[in-house]
């Protein structure tokens, strides 16, 4: 099933919607390791990031995102966050400005630091 959501460009509504990928994800994996057929661990997938083309945006779930081998920020944030969740970690989407209508999704762990598993899947740094 194909499901379309259209999410104002401000970040509490992209943090919203990054939360309802999350947890789509954490129900995926829980069901791919009960059922015996887990998923290796996001940084160990082969996995790499990929910027998605400009005015496009599709949100991948956690088996796409594996399927396709390339995702872009809010794929590999997503994915990672229900990683850690599964792993008892209480992990959130972060969503950063970037610049005018610009953001880029992150993981936000408790002890405060943000990780981004862009930049660790192959996503260069932007020069200022």
């Amino acid at each position: 099933m194909l499901v379309t959501l259209n999410v104002p460009a401000t970040r509490a509504a992209l943090m919203a919607a990054m939360e309802g990928l999350c947890h789509l994800n954490y129900v995926l994996l829980s069901r791919a390791r009960l059922s015996g057929n887990p998923l290796p661990p996001l940084y160990r997938s082969g996995v790499r990031y990929k910027r998605e083309q400009p005015g496009r945006e599709r949100w991948l779930n956690v088996f796409e995102l594996y399927e396709a081998g390339v995702g872009d920020c809010e794929d590999l944030a997503a994915a990672r966050v229900a990683e850690l969740r599964m792993a008892g970690i209480p992990a959130l989407p972060w969503v950063k400005r970037t610049g005018a209508r610009k953001y880029h999704a992150q993981v936000a762990r408790p002890d405060d630091t943000i990780e981004d598993p862009s930049l660790i899947l192959g996503m260069r740094r932007r020069r200022r």
